[in-house]
């Protein structure tokens, strides 16, 4: 009888397989990092504009109580270009401004007047201003008696921390990636679909051994046993 070897094993159905059950996990795993920094990035925004109600807020109050526009601007300008500090724009209800602490390449700063009708239906509104490229406040407005303020502040350190969370974020999505991709062509190799050669080891080495012939029915073959001998019938 001639002896052969089993065929070695068709990568095409295992790489097939192995997408098939990577593509889900993949999907899934790349909705979660998205949302994981959709929710990081909103939840740092959020925080951005906090001083600035605060901030609003407090010089409304005191322009209500009959302190000048000057008074509560603040006699220091913050230059928007280079400028951390917070700032306060003060505007009479036509949109005109009154008083100023920011000031872009030395002078007053054009703040979008469509914020104000916002203001008037809502009471407040929050606004992400770019007064040119490259620099960029988060604002918020609010009504005081003779107008409207605004609070502002740069969001340069906002972005790097979005930046330095989206780095970490697509660093740990690349790695699931390639974990999951590992993952799932070793269980598509040792666990092939129906019928087909597994990958396990000595699954498929070596020649194949000839089967033994199947005795007949009227034959006996001894078979130990404790009390002498039994046959089997």
């Amino acid at each position: 009888m001639s002896h052969h070897s089993a065929s070695p094993p068709a990568w095409g159905p295992v790489l097939a397989r192995a997408v098939a059950i990577w593509l889900p996990i993949a999907a899934a795993a790349t909705g979660l990092a998205l949302l994981v920094y959709g929710a990081a990035q909103q939840g740092l925004r959020q925080q951005a504009d906090d001083p600035q109600v605060a901030l609003a807020e407090n010089a409304a109050a005191r322009l209500d109580a009959g302190v000048g526009p000057a008074s509560v601007a603040g006699a220091e300008p913050v230059e928007l270009e280079r400028s951390l500090d917070p700032f306060v724009l003060i505007f009479d209800p036509s949109g005109h401004l009154l008083a100023a602490s920011a000031t872009l390449h030395g002078q007053p700063p054009d703040y979008p007047g469509g914020v104000f009708g916002t203001v008037r239906a809502r009471g407040q509104d929050h606004v992400t201003w770019q007064p040119e490229p490259g620099v960029r406040s988060a604002t918020v407005a609010v009504a005081w008696q003779g107008g409207f303020v605004v609070a502002g502040r740069s969001l340069r350190l906002t972005e790097q921390h979005e930046d330095l969370i989206g780095m970490m974020v697509t660093f740990g999505w690349l790695v699931t990636m390639a974990l999951v991709a590992g993952a799932a062509l070793l269980v598509a190799a040792v666990y092939p679909p129906s019928g087909g050669p597994s990958l396990a080891l000595g699954s498929w080495a070596g020649p194949s051994r000839p089967r033994a012939p199947d005795p007949g029915p009227g034959s006996r073959e001894p078979l130990p046993g404790r009390a002498g001998r039994l046959f089997q019938r």
